[in-house]
């Protein structure tokens, strides 16, 4: 696991609350994104990972997958490159 960040897509989800899960601020959050949209945004940035099809925790009823990305920087700064490539028209 050294090396490698978690993400979900609940993190960038415009719909949610932060208590609910999303972790990026409202303004640079999506409706509704999926693993396609994180997967084309981790691409962009030249990010290597993978897909699982663990669910969040708190949202274990959904079975949205999550991606295991390469990165040895902080997990912040990785959602923030990912936020720059997301597509805001949704």
């Amino acid at each position: 696991m050294k090396g490698e960040r978690i993400l979900y897509p609940c993190y960038f989800d415009a719909t949610l609350r932060r208590r609910e899960g999303r972790k990026v601020p409202l303004s640079k959050a999506v409706r509704n994104p999926g693993l396609p949209d994180i997967e084309t945004a981790l691409k962009k940035n030249g990010v290597k990972y993978r897909i699982e099809t663990k669910p969040h925790p708190a949202h274990w009823s959904e079975r949205e997958g999550r991606i295991l990305a390469e990165w040895d920087k902080s997990k912040g700064e990785l959602l923030k490159r990912i936020c720059s490539k997301l597509d805001v028209r949704k």
